[in-house]
């Protein structure tokens, strides 16, 4: 598959996790907020919390692994490019200027850092 239909396929789930979501939440807030609940809506709140522990839990090591790879990946493609360039190889010099620019862009863009 390529990446194109990786990334139709990758949109179209997302779209109907959020959409899914979407509808579990909102049953979510009522029962959480709902006094007097009977002992199946009990039940049900308890299930829902459950699940949106376990879905959050899944989301977290999904980002992480995605920070993880873009930041090993592009450190290790900096690291090569200054020792490239540093042998005095003038096309690594160029992409490790670009690769500086992005990244100092990017930290001082308030990007690159998810700062809590």
């Amino acid at each position: 598959m390529d990446f194109k239909k990786h990334k139709e396929t990758l949109n179209q789930e997302l779209d109907q996790f959020n959409s899914i979501l979407g509808e579990i939440l909102p049953r979510y807030v009522y029962l959480v907020h709902k006094k007097d609940s009977s002992t199946d809506e009990t039940k049900e709140l308890g299930d829902i919390e459950h699940f949106l522990i376990e879905i959050n839990s899944k989301i977290a090591s999904i980002k992480n692994r995605l920070d993880q790879d873009l930041f090993g990946e592009t450190m290790q493609m900096y690291y090569r490019l200054k020792e490239e360039a540093k042998n005095g190889d003038v096309s690594s010099k160029k992409r490790l200027d670009k690769l500086r620019n992005t990244l100092h862009n990017s930290i001082k863009g308030d990007t690159f850092f998810n700062w809590n």
